[in-house]
């Protein structure tokens, strides 16, 4: 990949803009690890190069309760990323047309769990189906004109960021960079955020890294990286991956281990079905009984059944049965059999008609061996890195671009 340079060709050091912007992350919000911050920096990054991607990642901000950042993580997004669209309970007919334009906004929704929780998921489908669509280039909603009797094809591509209580919906969060904030503890501080005051500042980051993008934009086209992780996963932190490649120093180290631990958080945190569940605990249950060949079908649903934080105990009214065991593993080509026991014969599993499974929907984790050194996360707003805290701002008026159609929200 060619060095970064600007539009008047003069020497850009990228990895210099970003560590600005991993500096004004850390000064106003406590991240989890700092693989998160890494991870956030860059996909704010990418924004400004959204033209250059085939895949749109999005960026899901969660937290288990209130008060945990997640909203002020999203006004530093705003401030920083590239032509900020914040959506207040906006109709998705709404969002349809603002997203297709020939430049489109980075779409920001704030308290997204409201709009795909409870009563409100079935009017908000489209909205989830327009989220879903966007992840990838050339995959536009498709509507039908009266006034003109014809088709009409609405762009859907562009880069989300969304945050919320709780998890959002597997399938947006199967194609996002996943962020789980929490509550600042004792101790941990951060400098206050006054949009009028600071956002100055944030813009012009947000400048740097457009003009330092744009400029490159058809080597981030071009561009092929290394990637750590396969298939979605691959898809969606691409872009993150090729703007540190970009930018050189130690980005490209850092982001392939943030790569790594938090999309092996995501699997953690049950971001899998109840089936690919059901193989992990089947296995697990396996070990329990000493790994043998076989393993008849009552031991292997009563070492489901007794594990108290799985689910199987509350399948029904005597937990996991051996039909609706059954019903689940069909679907993997996984079938009992009867099979001659020590202590006579009896339905049962062999090992071996899971093995094939296992390697496919729940491979074993490797263990990283990057020896990288990442920065750690401040535990409170003096420790940003050095060279990047900015001087208070003007006290101007920063443009928020906001679309709603719920009179009185904001």
């Amino acid at each position: 990949m060619n060095p970064p340079t600007s539009t008047n060709e003069q020497p850009v050091d990228g990895a210099a803009i970003l560590d600005r912007l991993h500096g004004c992350l850390t000064k106003y919000v406590i991240l989890p690890s700092p693989e998160a911050v890494d991870a956030v920096t860059l996909w704010i990054a990418a924004t400004h190069a959204q033209a250059a991607w085939a895949h749109a990642p999005r960026l899901v901000i969660r937290a288990p309760e209130k008060r945990c950042g997640k909203s002020r993580l999203l006004d530093i997004v705003e401030g920083c990323c590239h032509d900020p669209l914040i959506t207040v309970n906006a109709s998705p007919a709404a969002v349809y047309r603002a997203i297709g334009t020939g430049q489109p906004p980075t779409l920001l929704v704030d308290e997204a769990d409201t709009l795909f929780g409870g009563k409100n998921a079935d009017a908000n489908e489209d909205l989830r189906g327009l989220l879903n669509a966007g992840h990838q280039r050339n995959r536009p909603a498709i509507r039908w004109d009266n006034n003109t009797q014809s088709l009409e094809k609405i762009p859907t591509f562009a880069m989300a960021a969304l945050a919320g209580i709780g998890a959002m919906p597997d399938t947006i969060e199967d194609r996002a960079v996943v962020i789980r904030m929490r509550r600042r503890a004792p101790g941990e501080k951060v400098a206050p955020y006054r949009h009028r005051r600071d956002g100055p500042a944030l813009r012009t980051v947000a400048q740097q890294l457009a003009g330092w993008l744009r400029a490159n934009l058809t080597a981030l086209e071009a561009a092929e990286p290394p990637m750590p992780v396969e298939d979605r996963a691959a898809d969606t932190w691409e872009p993150l991956v090729a703007v540190a490649d970009l930018a050189g120093g130690t980005w490209p180290t850092r982001v392939r281990h943030a790569v790594t631990t938090l999309t092996a958080e995501a699997d953690e945190a049950g971001n899998v079905s109840q089936r690919v569940r059901l193989l992990a605990d089947i296995r697990t249950a396996f070990t329990t009984l000493g790994d043998p060949t076989a393993a008849p079908t009552a031991d292997l649903l009563t070492a489901l059944n007794s594990d108290p934080e799985a689910p199987w105990a509350d399948s029904g009214p005597n937990g996991l049965t051996g039909k609706k065991l059954g019903d689940l593993l069909r679907d993997f080509e996984i079938r009992s059999d009867t099979i001659r026991f020590t202590v006579g014969q009896a339905k049962g599993y062999t090992r071996d008609a899971f093995t094939d499974a296992w390697q496919r929907y729940c491979p074993q984790p490797e263990t990283p061996t990057t020896g990288v050194s990442v920065p750690s996360v401040p535990t409170s707003f003096p420790q940003v890195i050095p060279g990047t805290d900015y001087p208070t701002g003007t006290d101007r008026s920063v443009p928020r671009r906001t679309l709603t159609t719920a009179p009185g929200t904001h």
